[in-house]
């Protein structure tokens, strides 16, 4: 293995055969294509990259598009919403068979926790803690931000360690930019004692992963690691002036991500080849996106089999056989000529990689106008990829003219061109939830009311909405319940928007022309994780049960019992059974105060079933619940 990743990083250096000049795709304005040598790479990045520097570096400033300006979980049977029918939970996901990392796994034969840099095990039969792992010594636990999260297949566990500030890996020869970040995955064996197995380390921050058997995915952003000098004295024209000369300088070794390998009692270095490297026809040069990928079955991590583009990417969706990366530039200033401060340029690039063959294969990039809420606005159905965006809001909120729609992209081809939309969604409001179910889709916008449209999507080339039903409040995620069922979880809301609380939202869609909500379970100045993290959620279809954490402010009260002062937050997890015609409160459940140093309350994370118990996770610990009445069967400590 040290020899096959020596010899990787030195054909990195070398040029490449070149590759066959066909390789670009028109797509939606976008074209891919690959560098005809080392030499090409480096000569086309340091061009890109000199005509989108500005005084202070390369963040947040123009990408050149061809000459252009441009801002910028159970093994059983699972129902249509991916979620299991029986056994046990697994993490709630997008895509039936896609798992996503998360905090907590379980196989139903143990439950694997990842907090503060500690991984855990307990047996859920025994309920008891089998195994503890420190990850990091405490003095290395300096992450960039973000949390650990873990895949799980078999007795191996994956983990994701969010970026750290150091200067790349320990053994590159060149220097490092100062503060550059570096991502971390830990092979975990699960057989006995945990034990780490192999640890892998890449210039970059974590995206986002997917797993589908023993195959993970592994989505890496890392950006050139240049010293610009940013002087304190000086022209914005000098700054630039100034960086320019050193991205004159620079080698192919300052934009390629280099990793490093730990396993078997040996490291291994490399860097990504130019020969792995592609672009789309315009870019920045500003940023490189990464997919690796890991077998959980093999018995090393291995050289992790990188693909790179030369582009920004910071939304991952799978449906399995492809792999999508999104950049909507959300977060770049606006240079162009009339644009106003804050205002998006109003374009997400796609692009597409195809995962068959095993080796991630990049072949199709597109655009649709507008910004996406987030993974759920993607959906691929019957060789077409659903996108639902919205254009014309800015950083505030959405605008006057801001509207919201469904793009139909064909994906069975070497392009990703569009065939359909539906657009006039939400006038002067912004998307909140968006689900796709098969040929429907469902969005939700909000400003001040809270239309949910249903949309025909069966014909690509002319999708329609079909029925549309206007409520007070909004919600932020929505989840298919069966029987014509969809459950929602967000705020409750005044007429004028003004946010009130948690509600969960029962929904009637059987009738594609006449939503209807029928229930509606209102948690007043409450707020749930599960509004922005679906994997916050559960839902076990078996006992047609919701779970979602909840949190509501402290109020210290006098005798009269009026507010005087803010206390300790009630925190816990609400327990609802849906029924034909609406909910029923099955309880609650909390954990001991925390135990953890800096945190006066304790926060419960994750819920999840196993062989008919509930199990609630936080930082200090898993309980166990009986559902007959919620009773408390066993606490088990992490901390």
């Amino acid at each position: 293995m040290v020899a096959a990743l020596t010899l990787a990083g030195c054909t990195a250096h070398a040029p490449a055969p070149p590759p066959p000049r066909d390789r670009g795709v028109p797509a939606g304005g976008l074209r891919l294509v690959a560098f005809d040598s080392c030499d090409e790479a480096l000569r086309q990045l340091k061009t890109a990259a000199k005509a989108a520097v500005g005084p202070w570096g390369l963040g947040g400033d123009v990408v050149v598009f061809d000459g252009a300006e441009r801002t910028d979980g159970s093994v059983a049977a699972k129902d249509a919403a991916g979620a299991p029918a029986a056994g046990f939970s697994g993490t709630t996901v997008h895509e039936a068979g896609v798992d996503e990392p998360d905090l907590v796994k379980t196989d139903g034969r143990r439950i694997v926790t990842v907090s503060r840099g500690v991984l855990s095990v307990v047996d859920p039969a025994s309920r008891r803690l089998t195994g503890r792992l420190a990850l990091d010594p405490p003095a290395e636990q300096r992450y960039a931000g973000g949390e650990a999260n873990l895949l799980l297949h078999g007795d191996r566990a994956l983990v994701l360690l969010p970026a750290r500030w150091v200067g790349g890996p320990a053994a590159a020869k060149r220097r490092p930019a100062p503060g550059a970040p570096q991502a971390r995955l830990v092979l975990v064996d699960l057989a006995g004692a945990p034990t780490i197995v192999g640890d892998y380390r890449i210039d970059g921050r974590l995206v986002d992963a997917r797993q589908v058997g023993a195959t993970t995915r592994v989505v890496i952003r890392s950006t050139p690691r240049l010293a610009f000098p940013q002087p304190a004295k000086g022209t914005d024209a000098q700054r630039t002036a100034a960086n320019r000369v050193v991205i004159d300088k620079a080698t192919l070794d300052d934009w390629l991500p280099r990793y490093q390998v730990r396993e078997g009692g040996r490291t291994a270095t490399g860097r990504v080849g130019c020969d792995r490297l592609s672009r789309p026809a315009g870019f920045s040069g500003a940023s490189m996106v990464t997919v690796l990928s890991f077998d959980l079955g093999a018995s090393a991590l291995g050289a992790g089999d990188p693909v790179t583009v030369a582009a920004d990417g910071d939304t991952v969706y799978s449906s399995g056989p492809r792999l999508y990366l999104t950049n909507d530039q959300r977060w770049r200033m606006p240079v162009r000529r009339g644009a106003s401060p804050g205002q998006p340029d109003g374009a997400t690039e796609i692009y597409q990689f195809d995962l068959a063959a095993g080796t991630p294969r990049y072949v199709a990039a597109g655009s649709v106008p507008g910004r996406l809420i987030n993974q759920y606005a993607l959906s691929e159905w019957n060789g077409h990829l659903r996108v639902a965006t919205t254009t014309g809001d800015s950083w505030g909120g959405p605008g006057r003219d801001s509207v919201s729609g469904i793009h139909v992209l064909r994906t069975d081809g070497a392009t990703l061109t569009q065939v359909g939309q539906v657009t006039g969604l939400g006038r002067g409001e912004q998307i909140y939830a968006v689900r796709f179910l098969g040929p429907t889709g469902y969005v939700v916008t909000f400003r001040q009311t809270d239309p949910l449209y249903a949309v025909d999507l069966r014909d690509p080339a002319a999708p329609r909405v079909t029925g549309e039903l206007k409520i007070n409040g909004y919600s932020s995620y929505l989840h298919p319940a069966g029987d014509g069922r969809l459950l929602g979880v967000g705020q409750e809301a005044t007429d004028r928007g003004r946010v009130q609380g948690v509600q969960v939202s029962l929904f009637d869609v059987a009738d594609p022309a006449r939503p209807a909500r029928i229930a509606q379970h209102h948690v007043a100045r409450g707020w749930s994780d599960a509004e922005s993290d679906p994997h916050a959620f559960l839902w076990w279809a078996p006992e047609r049960l919701v779970v979602l954490p909840v949190m509501r402010p402290g109020v210290v009260t006098d005798r009269a019992g009026g507010g005087v002062g803010r206390g300790t937050p009630s925190t816990g997890v609400l327990a609802l059974r849906v029924g034909a015609d609406g909910f029923t409160v099955a309880g609650t459940v909390e954990h001991p105060p925390s135990l953890v140093k800096g945190m006066e309350w304790t926060p419960i994370r994750r819920s999840l079933m196993v062989d008919g118990v509930l199990w609630t996770v936080s930082d200090a610990g898993l309980k166990a619940t009986g559902l007959a009445g919620l009773t408390t069967l066993a606490w088990v400590p992490t901390t």
